[in-house]
């Protein structure tokens, strides 16, 4: 018996590298001659990502996704978490967190690819909602918003056949949303199906946590008060910032801080502004504190790494 299951994983994981082939195949062809980043397809929610050398790729907030990872290796760093994933593996993004990430396998000959599609947590709650064996409102437990998982068979093959409707483009509006809605399935009947239910899940820690982030986001710049945050999850203070920090990785005050310090960098790099009257308007009241601060986060400080974006 052993030795059958031993065989049957191997034919599995065969399997699964072929389709993986498969799919950077039709990438590679979606992506041609486009050069490097982020390709958006005729398909909303679906975009390609295509990268010839090892890079920082993003450093922002990034919105619930699912990202499977074609070919090449990544890494992303939320809080003072890695996270490593290598081709047929993907990473699902369940709460907008900030997050860097990194290309650390990519040539010209062999550029890395990513197939990246946004998720809609109501169109999640749907499926949810259609299960029968669903318990409402479940909340004893909280889960990172972020988790790398091996790709298996159903979900590959969802992602190739959604990725051929774009050589069909009169088939998407009928057949992506279908192609879609089981791709939302096979996530919710995989290894990780407790962190992709949470998403959706009414009552759930994460859903409130999610809610929680949207009024942080919403009002960055300002002071923060963690007991009307905890007020508005339902939850006490203590449990508020336990529930944040198993979601994000990170407390509420370090959340608002890497939003203020990624929207003054943008502010740098986009507008122009100088470090003073960039700190100023995302919140900060000490250019010291600022430059300090930003420092730990970019690895210089303010103007330095501004001028190193631009030369790079």
């Amino acid at each position: 018996m052993v030795t059958i299951k031993i065989i049957n994983q191997v034919i599995n994981q065969s399997a699964i590298a072929h389709q993986c082939q498969e799919l950077a195949a039709l990438v590679t062809r979606h992506t041609d001659g486009k050069g490097n980043g982020f390709h958006k397809t005729a398909i909303e929610q679906l975009e390609f990502q295509r990268e010839s050398s090892v890079s920082t790729t993003l450093q922002g907030v990034c919105e619930p996704i699912l990202a499977i990872l074609v070919q090449g290796k990544k890494e992303a760093l939320l809080g003072e978490e890695t996270y490593r994933y290598v081709a047929a593996q993907y990473l699902v993004v369940s709460v907008d967190l900030p997050l860097s990430a990194f290309i650390v396998e990519a040539t010209p000959d062999q550029p890395y690819l990513g197939f990246k599609l946004n998720l809609d947590p109501r169109q999640l709650c749907d499926i949810i909602t259609a299960q029968t064996n669903v318990i409402e409102g479940e909340k004893k437990n909280s889960v990172r918003g972020l988790f790398v998982s091996t790709v298996d068979a159903p979900l590959l093959d969802c992602a190739m056949r959604l990725t051929r409707l774009l050589d069909t483009p009169q088939d998407i509006p009928i057949l992506a949303p279908m192609i879609i809605r089981e791709i939302y399935y096979r996530l919710l009947m995989g290894e990780q199906g407790e962190a992709v239910r949470q998403i959706a899940t009414s009552g759930s820690n994460m859903q409130r946590i999610a809610e929680v982030i949207k009024l942080i986001k919403a009002d960055f710049t300002k002071p923060m008060r963690v007991e009307k945050l905890a007020g508005q999850a339902s939850m006490s203070p203590s449990s508020f910032h336990h529930h944040f920090k198993s979601v994000t990785s990170m407390s509420p005050l370090q959340y608002q801080k890497q939003l203020r310090l990624l929207e003054a960098r943008r502010l740098m790099l986009a507008e122009n502004s100088d470090a003073a009257t960039a700190a100023y308007q995302v919140g900060y009241e000490s250019q010291s504190q600022f430059s300090r601060e930003y420092s730990r986060m970019f690895g210089a400080p303010p103007m330095r790494d501004i001028e190193r974006l631009r030369t790079a």
